[in-house]
């Protein structure tokens, strides 16, 4: 199974860098971009995967308008090893977007905290 992410506007791309470049171990695998007279805008992406911490994703830049987008009922869980870690990538997650709980300790955690990102994906952060 593969997590698969929908973005509109074009920002697949966008995400994927900002993603890999935040997570140790992380990389793009692959893109598929769409061509001129195809379905999506030339150059977005029509397929891609990437790496986070060795988990898969997949993603695409979606041609077609939709009435939704991302939900904090589904959201990825990180791991992290230290308060410095959890703490870093907590900010540059957040950057002026919605925590839905912000960094604390909220008894089934020492350091929890989740959030919705730029891109309108949520995360979970957890220091274990």
């Amino acid at each position: 199974m593969i997590p698969f992410l929908m973005f509109q506007d074009g920002k697949a791309e966008e995400a994927m860098n900002f993603y890999t470049s935040l997570i140790e171990d992380s990389e793009i695998t692959s893109i598929i971009r769409y061509g001129a007279n195809e379905a999506g805008n030339e150059g977005t992406v029509m397929q891609a995967t990437f790496h986070l911490k060795g988990q898969e994703f997949m993603c695409i830049d979606s041609h077609v308008k939709h009435q939704f987008t991302f939900t904090p009922s589904f959201s990825i869980y990180v791991a992290c090893q230290t308060e410095e870690e959890i703490g870093e990538l907590y900010e540059k997650l957040l950057e002026d977007r919605q925590a839905l709980m912000p960094l604390g300790n909220y008894g089934f955690s020492r350091k929890f905290g989740w959030l919705n990102d730029r891109y309108g994906v949520s995360w979970q952060l957890n220091l274990i």
